[in-house]
């Protein structure tokens, strides 16, 4: 039998990612304070509609910020998914415009620290975050430093392509999360490469470590890759400041004897790092995720 023909990105299934696609590349070029007020329009509609997203991220921050009376964590609440609404026209905006445009935009600290790193010839594991500017971030470290970055594959094949060429276009290589030897080698080379390893990727591969005080499944990866290529792990921080205008991206110290060969300790101490960053603005976190899917053995639920 004829084997049936692939389809095509025309198909009709396919046609309100192409919508996605163009309204993307069009709120990439609005005026910063348009980008601003639908940013905020989508993160206030998503806040009322989006029900299930707002009860995760409500469970997230009162387990995270228990020191915050009720008032305070709901107000968090709402910051949380404007912000990540603002996010999305950030991301439209790091995929579709070169960053140099942004260039007088960003203020950056500690890249001396970076910059010893590449003196010694050897290629850095950065500790990203998912912070609603990552895709931004990403763009505008490439103003300073080049780096691959390793993501997870779309499930949607046509949103797939556009995003991996835009990374393309930001990162040096767009390495698949599961590609470890891909990492490996690139490391090798020299080559940095951008990791976020601040999300919920299941038992197998995972140690349970605090994180805001709560156990959380926390992947072993980075002190792996760390004892396979003996790069250093630098911490990057980045965050859109308060005038909404402005970013700040900060890179601290490689930390030091890492790994130390303990998973649990080496995992806690990712943590804590991502956890700094994260308290300098939590509004800007990405509390939208599951944190806490995987929970310890006997532990309850939580979503």
């Amino acid at each position: 039998m004829p084997q049936a023909a692939t389809p095509t990105f025309a198909h009709p299934r396919y046609w309100p990612t192409w919508v996605a696609i163009g309204a993307m590349r069009v709120g990439a070029w609005l005026p910063w304070r348009v980008k601003l007020a639908i940013g905020k329009g989508i993160g206030l509609f998503a806040w009322r509609f989006a029900k299930r997203r707002r009860f995760i991220t409500e469970t997230n921050i009162r387990l995270c910020f228990p020191e915050l009376d009720g008032d305070a964590q709901a107000r968090l609440v709402r910051e949380a998914f404007v912000s990540n609404g603002i996010g999305i026209l950030e991301t439209a905006t790091g995929w579709c415009r070169n960053p140099e445009h942004l260039r007088h935009r960003v203020t950056f600290k500690g890249q001396e620290h970076m910059a010893r790193v590449e003196a010694s010839g050897k290629g850095a594991l950065i500790i990203g975050i998912h912070f609603s500017t990552l895709d931004l971030g990403g763009a505008l470290h490439s103003l300073f430093f080049p780096a691959d970055v390793v993501y997870r594959p779309h499930n949607n094949a046509l949103f797939e392509r556009f995003m991996t060429r835009a990374r393309n276009g930001i990162f040096g290589t767009a390495i698949d999360r599961h590609d470890l030897r891909g990492v490996v080698r690139r490391l090798k080379s020299g080559h940095h490469v951008w990791y976020s390893p601040d999300q919920d990727f299941g038992r197998d591969v995972s140690v349970f470590a605090p994180f805001f005080g709560v156990e959380a499944a926390t992947i072993k990866l980075t002190a792996k890759i760390a004892r396979m290529t003996g790069a250093p792990v630098m911490p990057l921080i980045f965050h859109r400041n308060p005038d909404n205008r402005t970013y700040s991206l900060e890179y601290l110290p490689a930390l030091n004897d890492f790994p130390s060969g303990d998973e649990v300790e080496d995992a806690a101490r990712v943590n804590a790092v991502i956890e700094k960053a994260i308290r300098r603005h939590p509004e800007q976190y990405l509390w939208l995720h599951r944190r806490f899917k995987t929970r310890p053995e006997g532990a309850e639920k939580i979503y």
